[in-house]
């Protein structure tokens, strides 16, 4: 096994592989153990898939809190209980569809900014450690809470009924099946998904992104860094840099709380948190906990992420990276 690969890969999910599959077949090619993926797409989804290796795992959930960008096809007029074309069709709209396309607009649109989701049956949500699709397999329908969601925007790509191609922008956690299905009702004409295709995870694009067998070629040649398809775990991170001086590292590898003393002088801004705060992306700023996150490392190398708290100025560990 070899333990020494430390990074992501952005991986193409291609059609008929689980995230799981991916997860399986990368750990062969790369002969590894430690490794992870960034949140399930369904089997017929395709596009990006963020695959962490290394002490990268560690980096498996602030990646999946990135915002997610889809493109996905609307099926007007079908209702179905996996709430895409796979499913069963449960309630069908027989007759003409007589939408304009400002009708159309308007209720897309709708669904833009704060959204309470309701999680469809098929998927791998657990309740009461069960997970939802198992018991939809089994015809058991439960109740499920509403989740709050963000939409931040979804364009129109094309209007042909009864199909709609939307390109969705979204927060964490939502389902483009049920954004489908919920439009659909709110047309009145029933809707549920067809194709869809992740574009973006984060940092993480399209375009940048390669198949199994692309990876399984380049490892056999010998070329995994020289191909720069494995991003660094540091590199991942988009948050500002500090770095700890010589006679406190004991303490960053203790994982002991820092002061703006610790770090280098050439870090003028380690306690200007205001200053920091419009140098850097809004995603870096965690404004729940008013804190501010940073990469930490000492003699040049990469040690942690630390959050700092803009009351008490004090820097806390919030990921460790000693592998």
């Amino acid at each position: 096994m070899n333990n020494n690969i430390n990074g992501v890969i952005n991986v193409y999910k291609e059609k008929g592989f689980t995230s799981h599959d991916v997860v399986a077949k990368l750990r062969g090619i790369l002969k590894t153990k430690k490794i992870g993926h960034t949140g399930t797409l369904d089997p017929e989804a395709e596009g990006v898939l963020p695959i962490c290796i290394g002490n990268a795992t560690k980096l498996c959930d602030l990646i999946m809190e990135k915002r997610k960008t889809y493109e996905a096809e609307l099926v007007l007029s079908l209702k179905t209980d996996t709430q895409d074309m796979t499913g069963e069709v449960i309630e069908k709209y027989n007759g003409a569809i007589e939408l304009s396309e400002e009708e159309i607009i308007n209720a897309i649109k709708s669904f833009e900014g704060d959204y309470a989701q309701i999680p469809p049956m098929y998927s791998a949500l657990k309740v009461n450690g069960r997970k939802l699709y198992d018991l939809a397999r089994e015809g058991i329908e439960v109740e499920r809470k509403p989740r709050n969601i963000y939409i931040y925007g979804i364009d129109i790509l094309e209007i042909n009924l009864p199909v709609i191609r939307i390109r969705v922008n979204c927060s964490k956690g939502t389902y483009i099946r049920t954004l489908c299905n919920d439009i659909g009702d709110k047309l009145g004409v029933y809707g549920c998904m067809g194709y869809l295709l992740r574009t973006q995870t984060g940092i993480f694009k399209l375009t940048d992104s390669v198949k199994l067998s692309e990876i399984e070629q380049i490892v056999a040649d010998d070329r995994l860094e020289a191909s720069g398809i494995l991003i660094k775990t540091e590199d991942i991170l988009d948050y500002p840099k500090l770095n700890v001086k010589e006679r406190f590292k004991k303490l960053l590898l203790n994982g002991n709380v820092l002061t703006s003393e610790m770090f280098m002088e050439t870090d003028k801004d380690a306690d200007n948190t205001d200053g920091i705060a419009a140098q850097i992306r809004n995603e870096t700023r965690d404004d729940a906990n008013n804190q501010l996150l940073y990469r930490v490392y000492c003699e040049g190398r990469f040690y942690a992420v630390y959050k700092i708290d803009k009351e008490s100025r004090l820097y806390k560990p919030e990921k460790m990276f000693m592998a």
